[in-house]
């Protein structure tokens, strides 16, 4: 089973297949948007955490701010701490920088996704905002001009159906079992005396209070929990990287000759490095970013919101916040600790590379002892949490592309919760590689999709940004032309 899983995972994430397409879908959105990442990063930053205002006459579940946490919740994760030592240990210091070109080309994917499920959203049977790929991919079709109607309405239900199939099982995967996963060997990791299970039994416990109270709820607690996680492990990052300054630029240094380098970061044949660097940081990065995947629609739908292309430049800061910023800190956090290569013997006895969130783990304990070691403890735990509450939600929405039955939702919400537990006592590396394999799942109909909508999401945009007023929120006394 591993071994069919670990092939599968190297055709999706291959040079034939993902790597590519999202290389291009990047590229092209940002062509054709015109580098609307860069141009409208601070608006959109400024729109999420200093002008939040509602009107009743935006139509939405919850606030851009709120919409913007979930979104976080989700993705700043395990992948933000376990996925990025990963990545260096097997592509080698270049793969982060192959992971902030992805975040950047990822800002302008994530964009799209955010506007075009925002624009082709529904309402359920409770009245709530739906939307998301598992829609845009079948509704946007509709609008497009250039296709006849048979066509449109099978590729349509096709890539929406597909999408929606792949995103319910991802959603066990990516968005909790690996999460759960490297809680439960951190946390065993930092005191050896508790047991996997016994993590697992917590975690399900408080996962399970908070998914069942919905998206309303997942917006609340979303709002607070994430601002308070992202500042305490940005600051941890921060006074390692002050106490090794002297490193950072070696560090750097690494990074882009290694990007670019023919030897492999464990040694192997010429080539080998390039390739490598590229498939992890691209993998890894969309592991932790999601740009592509299409789930920031999912958030963005929810959203108290006028316009799409307003939510849209809330939604691309995401993208920004978890790779440029995060991801970069954990990054080079490790690069400077000097634990990066370092080796332990493993249960035949044999001596393997450190990675994944023990990597991280070390990188603090070097430089700040048992403080650093708790403080990844505490951040692993509460990265993966968060986590778990956003692609609950993600999940949910997908299967409404099924069936909206209450039953049902209580079923899902169930099924997702007892895999908390089953995901803290299982084995990691075949979790991970069956998670990069539904990622990619996910990401196939929706990167075809982008690029098919395209010209609707450029003249939305532009129809926006051609506003006069399109600074201006909106409010009670005067609703937006």
């Amino acid at each position: 089973m591993a071994g069919l899983v670990g092939s599968a995972s190297e055709f999706v994430w291959g040079p034939f297949l993902l790597v590519p397409l999202l290389f291009l879908v990047g590229a092209y959105l940002t062509s054709v948007l015109g580098g609307i990442q860069f141009r409208r990063l601070f608006y959109g930053l400024w729109l999420a955490f200093f002008k939040r205002h509602e009107s009743s006459k935006t139509e939405g579940d919850i606030s851009h701010y709120q919409a913007l946490s979930v979104a976080l919740a989700a993705t700043v994760g395990v992948g933000n701490i376990a996925g990025v030592a990963t990545a260096l240990t097997l592509g080698g210091p270049g793969a982060l920088f192959w992971m902030w070109i992805t975040g950047l080309l990822g800002m302008a994917t994530k964009y799209s996704e955010a506007l075009l499920g925002v624009k082709y959203r529904v309402s359920n049977a409770a009245g709530e905002k739906s939307g998301g790929p598992q829609q845009y991919l079948t509704r946007g079709m509709r609008d497009l001009t250039y296709m006849g109607e048979s066509t449109k309405k099978r590729l349509g239900s096709i890539l929406g159906i597909s999408f929606a199939g792949f995103a319910v099982v991802a959603s066990f995967g990516i968005g909790n079992a690996t999460q759960a996963n490297a809680v439960a060997e951190t946390v065993t990791g930092h005191w050896e005396g508790i047991a996997p299970s016994t993590v697992g039994v917590v975690l399900m416990i408080v996962a399970g209070l908070v998914i069942l109270g919905g998206i309303k709820w997942i917006g609340r607690i979303t709002s607070l929990f994430v601002p308070a996680m992202i500042v305490l492990y940005i600051g941890g990052t921060l006074t390692v990287l002050v106490l090794n300054v002297d490193q950072l630029g070696g560090a750097l240094g690494d990074v882009f000759r290694s990007a670019f380098s023919t030897s492999s970061a464990v040694g192997g044949f010429a080539g080998v490095g390039i390739m490598m660097a590229i498939r992890y940081g691209v993998a890894r990065g969309i592991f932790s970013n999601e740009s592509g995947l299409g789930t920031g629609g999912i958030a963005a739908a929810s959203a108290k919101t006028d316009a799409p292309a307003r939510q849209a430049t809330v939604s691309m800061t995401q993208t920004f916040i978890d790779t440029i910023i995060v991801v970069s800190l954990t990054g080079l956090t490790i690069l400077v600790s000097g634990v990066f290569g370092d080796t332990a013997e493993n249960a035949d006895g044999e001596q393997e590379l450190i990675s994944g969130a023990e990597l991280t783990r070390n990188a603090f304990e070097a430089t700040l002892g048992t403080t650093g070691s708790l403080l990844v403890t505490v951040a692993v735990a509460m990265f993966a949490m968060s986590t778990i509450f956003g692609w609950a939600y993600y999940g949910e929405k997908c299967l409404e592309r099924f069936t909206s039955g209450d039953h049902v939702k209580l079923v899902y919400r169930t099924a997702f919760t007892i895999m908390v537990f089953i995901g803290c006592v299982a084995n990691l590396s075949t979790i991970w590689a069956i998670s990069d394999v539904f990622n990619g799942l996910m990401a196939l109909p929706n990167l075809i999709g982008l690029l098919l909508l395209s010209p609707i999401i450029a003249k939305e945009t532009k129809q926006f940004f051609s506003r006069p007023d399109w600074r201006l929120l909106p409010t009670d006394a005067a609703a937006p032309k």
